[in-house]
């Protein structure tokens, strides 16, 4: 057995990478999972990089690798309507 891979300690996206036939949706689903099972969140953009690096350039066209590039690029800041604000639309 090797060693887990610290970018990918559960392999789900090694595995993703296996499975014939993939959609995008069910890479979505994985990489959710694979993104919360990382320890510092702060680190999953270097971790992201990483599994690009390591699976990207050999299968560029591959769901996962559009998955993870999706997951590099920055979301705007979390805005949150709450309260009366939020049930009333302008």
């Amino acid at each position: 057995m090797s060693t887990p891979d610290p970018h990918d300690p559960k392999g789900l996206i090694r595995e993703s990478y296996r499975i014939e036939g993939i959609t995008v949706g069910e890479c979505r689903t994985i990489f959710l999972d694979w993104a919360l099972s990382i320890a510092a969140p702060d680190q999953a953009a270097p971790a992201i990089g990483a599994l690009l690096e390591k699976y990207g350039t050999s299968a560029p066209d591959h769901p996962m690798t559009t998955t993870l590039r999706e997951g590099l690029q920055k979301s705007g800041p979390a805005r949150r309507k709450g309260g009366r604000a939020g049930r009333i639309s302008g």
